[in-house]
């Protein structure tokens, strides 16, 4: 299922732009209430007229609006819990913004009258800001103990320096699952586990097991630059996951970068497109067309589900176990197609098939089979659009052959994608069609946009017409 941390994978800029949201809102709701019930009782407080004959209308529209943009301006892609960080954003981006509004209203000669009760109003407002700061530290606090936007992460390196990670006062956001240790055979293991209390791995280990059971959404190479790391740097850079190379030397941080834990130096050999803002909306339309899609196809499930029924009974559907997201199982689901107890997971169906159902046939031509998937859509195993998902048996096959086949698990899997509307559909009986495939889940994989992801929806209508689904 997918998972919110993945929105927040590399930066929490989508939670930081929600947030100064929510703000600017209270901020207008604020000003809104002690307008009205400055000389009014509660019972007027939807009475908007009393709002916009009031001295505080024109400051209530525009400032809102003013801090808004100014404490979003900071650009902020961290979320700050600690009070220093309200200080230096909230309270500043405030004393900015009534600045700002002061100065325009005597430009602009808009009369504001400056008295006792501004000076309330100002106070009240800078409580509501605290109020709400503390509310979303809740939050945000909240989501990371329920584990819900936590990234866990392996970390590559020798003892002493996985050892100094550990020591480290890290964010709790970030779940160090377990370790490989370049120099394993040199250590006594048995103390080391007492002793760090994560699961310690080789570089002879099988990685894909490793990535696959913790889940993991990252990889830290610490002082990945060093010979003695580039084997097992030569194994993680073939699968999907984010990876990082972390400098442990503590070098001054003249540039002003972002360090992580605020003290180490890092760069990404591997990093996904898929996260924050632009991954969220992708998840909205997902919900939003997998629900429109399950509404107008029912009828179509239905009928199809009644004639594979009356032709070879029950079940009447299909259930397998694919590849998702870093390499996550999931449980795909299909119409059944094929006669009952005739599937082979090692044989790829082909067009003229004698295990292909008679209603199979038709709802294989036009990917009637595939509308189930939807569902998988919607509690969040695929997606509308990406790689689409292939046996388990497949994925391991095939990643012996090419080296970058298993970066295709960078994003969640698609019902339709770059390679389908490009008439790369259906079965894959030779590595090389497999290939040519692969190279277009790539290059969709490096250059995804949500137009991108839109254009391919649109196209893949015209491609259920022009290709044939076997």
């Amino acid at each position: 299922m997918f998972r919110l941390e993945k929105v927040f994978q590399n930066d929490d800029k989508g939670f930081v732009l929600f947030t100064n949201f929510i703000k600017s809102l209270t901020i207008f709701s604020s000003i809104y209430i002690y307008s009205i019930l400055e000389n009014r009782t509660i019972y007027q407080l939807l009475d908007f007229n009393i709002f916009t004959s009031s001295k505080y209308f024109e400051y209530g529209i525009f400032f809102p609006i003013i801090f808004l943009i100014i404490i979003t301006s900071t650009n902020k892609v961290i979320y700050q819990m600690n009070f220093i960080s309200f200080l230096k954003k909230d309270i500043l981006s405030f004393i900015l913004s009534n600045f700002l509004i002061l100065s325009l209203f005597f430009i602009f000669g808009i009369n504001l009258s400056i008295d006792k009760n501004f000076l309330h109003l100002i106070i009240f407002l800078l409580s509501i800001l605290s109020i709400t700061k503390l509310y979303f530290n809740y939050v945000y606090k909240n989501l990371i103990e329920k584990n819900i936007i936590q990234k866990n992460i392996m970390l590559v390196g020798t003892y002493q320096e996985i050892k100094k990670i550990l020591n480290e006062n890290f964010h709790k956001i970030n779940v160090f699952k377990c370790c490989l240790m370049v120099d394993f055979k040199d250590n006594d293991i048995r103390y080391i586990k007492s002793e760090m209390k994560i699961p310690i791995f080789n570089v002879e280990d099988d990685l894909r097991s490793i990535l696959e059971y913790h889940a993991l959404g990252q990889i830290w190479i610490l002082n990945g630059e060093e010979d003695k790391k580039k084997e097992a740097f030569n194994k993680i850079i073939q699968f999907s996951v984010d990876t990082l190379n972390v400098d442990l030397s503590g070098k001054l941080n003249l540039e002003g970068k972002q360090l992580l834990g605020n003290k180490f130096d890092y760069h990404f050999y591997e990093k996904s497109r898929f996260y924050g803002i632009n991954l969220f909306i992708k998840v909205l339309i997902d919900k939003l067309f997998s629900i429109i899609f399950l509404v107008i196809a029912s009828p179509l499930l239905i009928i199809s589900a009644i004639f594979i029924f009356i032709e070879d009974g029950t079940p009447i559907l299909f259930t397998q176990n694919r590849t998702g997201w870093d390499g996550r199982r999931f449980k795909i689901y299909k119409l059944r197609s094929l006669f009952k107890g005739k599937y082979d997971t090692r044989v790829q169906v082909s067009q003229n098939d004698a295990r292909i159902l008679k209603i199979g046939k038709f709802i294989r031509r036009f990917s009637v089979d595939e509308l189930p998937q939807f569902y998988n859509v919607l509690i969040g195993d695929m997606s509308i659009v990406g790689p689409r998902p292939h046996p388990v048996n497949l994925d391991i096959k095939y990643a012996l052959l090419f080296k970058s086949f298993l970066k295709r698990h960078k994003t969640v899997p698609g019902l339709t994608g770059w390679a389908q509307v490009n008439g790369l559909r259906g079965p894959t009986p030779d590595p090389e069609m497999m290939k040519r495939r692969m190279e277009f889940d790539l290059w969709y994989l490096n250059n995804w946009t949500i137009y991108l992801d839109l254009y391919i929806i649109f196209k893949t209508f015209y491609a259920l017409i022009k290709y044939k689904g076997d």
